[in-house]
């Protein structure tokens, strides 16, 4: 089908939606998270990421085909994400506030679904997934345009889903997956007036720069994650140490992960060659790939590394390489932040709560953290189910995106015959 049938099709299948109510909703969900795990379904999603996984092998790094590879535990769990939105309050029908004016009129202020959501996404199968139960839960219909790395995959999940949604009584149609995956389908999506209600580009920094620049339909702007964490002077240092490898090291090609660290002059000698030790020299010694450090001229008196160039504090590495400067204290680690972040998640390690006070209030991003990793910008952890996607704006939604952020609102206004 061209990307215009599609539309068209979602945009019909949009009021099915928005009429059916929680029960009827959270069935479809349900029948969605079970055909997904029936063995036959299971086996053709198995067989399409191979396919994309033989095609992609040589072409994209190790980290991305591990955002690619999909196996049975990854789909049950792409299972229990769906049930688990089915068992979130309903946003839907909402009323979030309520004024009664003198001449007995009454006011309501009521949440609604969007309508038609877009999701421009890259090589994560899952978000497949995420993104149709987000949107099915909030009542819209969604148009899912994946990367080409992921299409098979991302093709197979979604014709499994379409059957739960058939099963339920709903159209098969709420969820669809646009065929082309050129940028002429990226630019139809950004131009598409009249048949998207949001458009939400999940992926790299050209693919959401494209988006802002170009689309013609309201965007959000989500997150390429140059995320921080600055371990300041009076930090438990064992923990800092945690907290940093857990960042960087546990999922480095996700937006979460750290991509910077800021570290207190006054710790620096201390810190620097633990750092080091961990993130480098243990991990050589467990037989899995260490982590570049990328060292300023003041880091690199202290430990061994690679010189960092100027670009090297703007970029969103998303692999096993870390920035390392040092800094003053927590105002420059401020001034560095908000000047070199794209403002996703931040985090200050420290015992001091005047410092942690000051990192938070100024630190302009959707997530700051105190003693904790950046690692938990994301919807399942935050309580939300799973998200559409980490927005780095301030309208209408700033980081996880959740159900609550996939619905706008209305006024609904009630009286007698009141005449103005």
């Amino acid at each position: 089908m061209t990307t215009q049938e599609i539309l068209i099709q979602a945009k019909e299948s949009k009021t099915a939606l928005m009429l059916a109510d929680a029960g009827r909703r959270n069935t479809a969900l349900l029948k969605m998270a079970d055909a997904l795990v029936k063995p036959e379904h299971m086996a053709r999603i198995l067989e399409a990421n191979r396919r994309d996984l033989e095609a992609a092998r040589g072409t994209i790094s190790d980290v991305m085909l591990d955002r690619l590879m999909l196996d049975e535990a990854r789909i049950a769990g792409m299972a229990q994400g769906i049930r688990e939105v089915a068992g979130l309050e309903d946003p839907v029908g909402k009323v979030l506030s309520e004024i009664v004016r003198p001449n007995g009129m009454t006011i309501q202020k009521k949440s609604v679904p969007m309508g038609v959501i877009a999701i421009i996404y890259e090589s994560r199968p899952n978000v497949t997934s995420d993104a149709a139960a987000l949107a099915v839960k909030s009542g819209n219909a969604c148009v899912l345009r994946s990367g080409k790395e992921a299409w098979q995959s991302c093709h197979a999940i979604v014709e499994a889903m379409q059957v739960g949604l058939e099963e339920a009584g709903m159209p098969r149609t709420a969820v669809n997956l646009i065929e082309d995956t050129s940028r002429v389908s990226a630019n139809e999506l950004m131009t598409a007036e009249g048949f998207i209600d949001l458009l939400i580009p999940r992926g790299g920094k050209g693919l959401i720069r494209s988006c802002v620049e170009h689309a013609t339909v309201p965007c959000i702007q989500t997150g390429t994650g140059i995320c921080h964490i600055y371990v300041d002077e009076a930090a438990d240092l064992p923990m800092a140490l945690r907290i940093v490898e857990n960042a960087k090291t546990s999922r480095p090609s996700v937006c979460n992960a750290q991509e910077v660290c800021l570290v207190h002059k006054d710790i620096a000698a201390r810190f620097l060659p633990m750092l080091r030790e961990a993130l480098c020299s243990r991990r050589e010694e467990m037989g899995v790939q260490p982590v570049e450090l990328r060292l300023d001229t003041d880091a690199a008196a202290y430990i061994d590394g690679t010189a960092a160039g100027e670009a090297d504090f703007d970029t969103e590495f998303l692999d096993y390489i870390l920035a390392v400067k040092i800094v003053d204290g927590v105002e420059e680690a401020i001034e560095h932040i908000n000047q070199h972040s794209t403002g996703h998640s931040e985090a200050i390690i420290t015992k001091d709560q005047k410092a942690a006070e000051q990192f938070t209030a100024a630190v302009d991003s959707a997530a700051v953290y105190v003693n904790v990793s950046t690692r938990f910008t994301d919807g399942g952890e935050f309580g939300l189910g799973c998200e559409m996607g980490i927005s780095t704006q301030k309208l209408h939604a700033r980081g996880p995106m959740g159900l609550a952020e996939l619905c706008t609102y209305k006024y609904v206004i009630c009286g007698d015959g009141q005449v103005r």
